[in-house]
């Protein structure tokens, strides 16, 4: 069992940055591919982005790419989003979320096993 606790979510101006963390139990985390996702007010959660379980993969959403990043550190079991240039739409609750399938990275929320609370990000104009 994994638990996944983000954090860093905040109010940002247009244009501004934040970086999102995502602490991860257990001793497994290394082993799997992490992913990051968000839900606005009266949408459907969407993908973000995801990185492989050796960080040597990264994959986003085209509404993202070139301003977010996600990074990991498996030492101290950890998973980031580094967001840049953020907009209005940006607005949303950031879930992470990890995958036991650690050879892929997958887009599909039904890919993942784990996912966290979440941490609201509200990005004013």
């Amino acid at each position: 069992q994994v638990q996944l606790v983000e954090s860093g979510g905040g109010l940002v101006q247009a244009g501004g940055s934040l970086r999102l963390s995502c602490a991860a139990s257990g001793r497994t985390f290394s082993s799997y591919a992490m992913g990051w996702f968000r839900q606005a007010p009266g949408k459907e959660r969407e993908f973000v982005g995801t990185i492989s379980w050796n960080s040597h993969y990264t994959y986003y959403a085209d509404s993202v790419k070139g301003r977010f990043t996600i990074s990991r550190n498996n030492a101290v079991n950890t998973v980031y989003l580094q967001m840049n240039s953020l907009k209005p739409e940006d607005t949303a609750v950031y879930y992470c979320a990890a995958d036991k399938v650690s050879q892929r990275i997958s887009r599909s929320q039904s890919s993942y096993d784990y996912w966290g609370q979440g941490t609201q990000v509200t990005v004013s104009s």
